[in-house]
């Protein structure tokens, strides 16, 4: 690479990691700024929502990915996921980034916390806001919820009621909390109904003829497999 090149590459660098760190000073100031402790140590205790992590602050570089990181790629840009941390590549390493909106991936962070607003399930960790998928199977990363980023904003004290279900009872083999387990049940409702068309909420399951019962029990398997796929014991 010539010199020029070289050059070009590392003001491109720069300006990524200026970039990165503007929007840190955006995202952790303002009238939210109280959400976001700094340690010192250039970790930031996230407590928006009672959310109580530690993460490294946007923009901070590292020369190596933890090991057991999951690549992603979006629009032809790469990112890095580990432990509710978002990387990117940058120079010297890899930068301590925000998640694209729109990006997809199969598992949530380790730690994250459920919350409600308009009567939806939002997961949020690390100043990130993710949604279930239910025709995927996924999560997808989203814009904060109307309102949710407003200084003193509250999500729903209560999830809205789980949907009614046929006579079965689910119990959480890995100790999920009452919130979880109605933003599970809701979900996997919502994907059990996608895949078979039959809603036990709806009038006649929201079907007609004698197809109504075998899509009863395709429903029940559906919301079954997801359920236990999400660690319930399904009766």
């Amino acid at each position: 690479m010539g010199l020029n090149n070289r050059a070009a590459a590392l003001l491109a660098g720069l300006c990524l990691l200026g970039l990165a760190a503007a929007s840190l000073a955006q995202e952790h100031g303002g009238s939210d700024r109280g959400h976001f402790e700094r340690d010192g140590r250039g970790q930031v205790l996230d407590n928006r929502f009672n959310h109580g992590h530690y993460y490294p602050a946007r923009g901070s570089v590292v020369h190596e990915l933890p090991a057991g990181y999951r690549p992603y790629t979006f629009h032809g840009s790469r990112f890095y996921f580990y432990g509710g941390i978002w990387y990117a590549p940058g120079p010297g390493g890899f930068i301590v980034a925000r998640p694209p909106i729109g990006l997809f991936m199969t598992v949530l962070p380790p730690f994250y916390t459920t919350i409600w607003f308009g009567g939806l399930p939002y997961y949020y960790a690390n100043d990130v806001y993710y949604q279930w998928l239910p025709d995927q199977g996924g999560y997808v990363v989203v814009n904060a919820p109307p309102g949710a980023d407003q200084p003193g904003a509250a999500p729903q004290s209560a999830p809205p009621p789980a949907p009614a279900a046929d006579n079965f009872y689910i119990y959480p083999r890995n100790g999920q909390t009452q919130e979880q387990q109605a933003a599970d049940r809701y979900e996997c409702h919502n994907w059990a109904k996608s895949q078979t068309g039959f809603d036990p909420t709806a009038p006649a399951g929201g079907g007609q003829g004698p197809t109504a019962g075998a899509s009863s029990d395709q429903y029940q398997r559906a919301i079954t497999a997801c359920l236990e796929a999400r660690g319930y014991s399904v009766r």
